[in-house]
């Protein structure tokens, strides 16, 4: 089912950026700002995610 797939696939997107946001922190100097650019990214994909599962 198509929904099933989007669903997926954001949850693919998902982990692929908590990976991102996960080795960014584990840098001797983390760029903050790059940290904050992956977390909204995250959030986006969160809200779609409760959107298509309601």
């Amino acid at each position: 089912m198509i929904v099933d797939e989007v669903r997926s696939s954001l949850e693919t997107n998902h982990a692929q950026l908590e990976k991102k946001l996960l080795e960014e922190l584990n840098r001797p100097q983390p760029d903050q700002s790059r940290v904050v650019q992956i977390k909204k990214q995250k959030l986006k994909l969160k809200d779609k995610l409760l959107k298509i599962c309601k």
